[in-house]
């Protein structure tokens, strides 16, 4: 299992016996129940809510928010790093992670992901995570129980967002010479 969601993938129809394109046209589920060749279904709901949670950047911005949150309770509303008010790093450090939750699935992405799809719902999941770990960005308006029940909304939905199928690239069709037409053998005969 990859860290990103993984694209369903549509059979390769050249790799399937001839006659069948139609019955596969219907969906990846071949026939009877039958997986056919070059098939993947993707991940499932579960695995989708599980891997849209931008979990690494998640963990670093809680580290670089500790060590903000440590700067406020010693230094008060007034706090400051470096001459810099404390709340306009926060700020700083939030769009940096919001900025580098994409940078980090197209990192990370290998054959087969749907790193798009998945940059883009970790991007908007991040501020919902964000506030649920209580980002010194957010302190004047922090509530956990809203925060609780956004993640947990958003979370449940993000699921529901499935990649579309990966079609498999077409082959270029080597070029035949063309036949060299001659009289036809009943024009040949009769005339």
């Amino acid at each position: 299992m990859g860290r990103l969601v993984r694209k369903p993938q549509i059979p390769d129809l050249d790799a399937q016996i001839a006659g069948l394109e139609g019955v596969l046209q219907s969906g990846i589920g071949g026939l009877g129940g039958m997986q056919m060749a070059g098939a993947r279904p993707g991940d499932n709901y579960l695995e989708r809510m599980a891997k849209y949670v931008p979990a690494e950047i998640i963990g670093a911005s809680m580290i670089v928010n500790s060590i903000l949150e440590q700067a406020m309770k010693s230094g008060g509303k007034n706090a400051a790093m470096a001459g810099f008010p404390v709340t306009s790093i926060a700020a700083g450090a939030l769009v940096l992670a919001f900025v580098l939750t994409p940078l980090f699935c197209w990192y990370v992405r290998e054959d087969g992901d749907a790193w798009l799809v998945n940059a883009f719902v970790s991007t908007i999941a991040f501020p919902f995570w964000a506030y649920l770990m209580g980002a010194v960005a957010f302190a004047d308006h922090h509530d956990g129980n809203l925060a609780a029940i956004l993640v947990l909304t958003f979370t449940v939905v993000s699921g529901l967002i499935s990649p579309r199928a990966r079609r498999p690239r077409r082959r270029k069709q080597q070029a035949e010479p063309a036949a060299v037409e001659g009289p036809r053998l009943v024009e040949a005969l009769t005339g």
